[in-house]
């Protein structure tokens, strides 16, 4: 059991550590794109300002022209300062547009983030549901387990004891038929020594009974 706990423990910090990760991943690459939007934005600034430099000279060589009374100067530069204006309303309304687009994507990743947040949560709760179900089955998978074991254990115990049993029974009449030959075989061999000894008795007086008379 603790061997499995273990296991779910290092399994739960890797998913943890793999869903950390991946969200460091997302704002390394949140961050990388805003400035690199930063960095077009200065670029466009920068690009704007030169513009209105290179405006401001034009608006110096129009007051020059205008100076000079050179009427087809002025109306070129006329031209030239609406194509200017027209683009510079241009590129001010795309970066409006571009601005608001990061602040779309910005929402769009908070959004992104909490719902991640609440599935993560949700997947923290499901997993615990589910690890405390799954130690539940084992625990009672065990419990039979050893129960089944424990019940052939007392069974094979139980013959075991039985041949044991029924080899000294056999052991112990076995035994008792030896003890019981013995006992016959001693009171046969007393008996002949008993006679024997009768006889040698009897041989003896009839002996000496023959001496005596002899005599």
């Amino acid at each position: 059991a603790n061997c499995i706990t273990v296991i779910l423990l290092t399994f739960q910090t890797n998913i943890l550590t793999e869903l950390k990760n991946w969200e460091l991943n997302l704002i390394q690459q949140h961050k990388l794109q805003m400035r690199q939007e930063k960095e077009k934005h200065d670029m466009q600034v920068k690009q704007l300002q030169n513009e209105m430099e290179n405006l401001k000279e034009l608006l110096h060589t129009y007051e020059i022209s205008i100076s000079r009374k050179d009427e087809v100067v002025i109306t070129n530069l006329t031209q030239a300062l609406e194509k200017q204006k027209e683009r510079v309303v241009l590129m001010r309304k795309f970066t409006l547009w571009r601005i608001q687009h990061v602040k779309a994507k910005q929402e769009e990743y908070a959004i992104r983030m909490a719902d991640k947040h609440f599935q993560t949560a949700l997947m923290k709760k499901v997993w615990a549901a589910w690890r405390s179900v799954s130690e539940e089955k084992w625990k009672d998978k065990v419990a039979r387990a050893c129960q089944l074991k424990a019940e052939d254990v007392c069974v094979q115990l139980t013959n075991d004891f039985e041949a044991k049993i029924a080899e000294l029974t056999a052991a112990l009449e076995l035994t008792r038929s030896e003890l019981l030959r013995l006992h016959t075989e001693r009171d046969q061999y007393e008996d002949t020594m008993k006679k024997a000894f009768m006889r040698g008795v009897c041989a003896l007086n009839l002996e000496a009974m023959t001496m005596f008379q002899s005599k």
